[in-house]
């Protein structure tokens, strides 16, 4: 079962940039499909940003052309830089495989305020 560890979260002004790293336990170069996954406050988790492979990515249409995915499968580690931030992007940011499958890590806390 692979462990997943969000890291990279912090307190920023709005129109800030941030970078995540999630470091995962054992290879993920066989997993087709990596994601990040937010939850705000009284909301439900969400999909914001997946990776096929190296290259092809996909994003929710609140962060598309703001945030952008990346992996490293030599170090299982997916990342996900942040720019423009607004305080809507505040939320408990995870990772996991697309559909999730593995247990949830602790997330990286994301707070977007002046």
């Amino acid at each position: 079962q692979v462990q997943l560890m969000e890291s990279g979260g912090g307190l920023v002004q709005p129109g800030g940039s941030l970078r995540l790293s999630c470091a995962a336990s054992g290879s993920i170069s066989s997993i087709n499909y990596m994601g990040w996954y937010r939850q705000a406050p009284g909301k439900q988790r969400e999909l914001v940003a997946r990776i096929l492979g190296g290259t092809s990515t996909a994003y929710a249409d609140s962060v598309k052309g703001r945030f952008t995915i990346s992996r490293d499968n030599a170090k299982n580690t997916v990342y996900l830089q942040m720019n423009g931030l607004k305080s809507e992007d505040t939320a408990v940011y995870y990772c996991n495989a697309v559909p999730a499958r593995f247990s949830w890590g602790q997330g990286t806390q994301v707070t977007v305020s002046s």
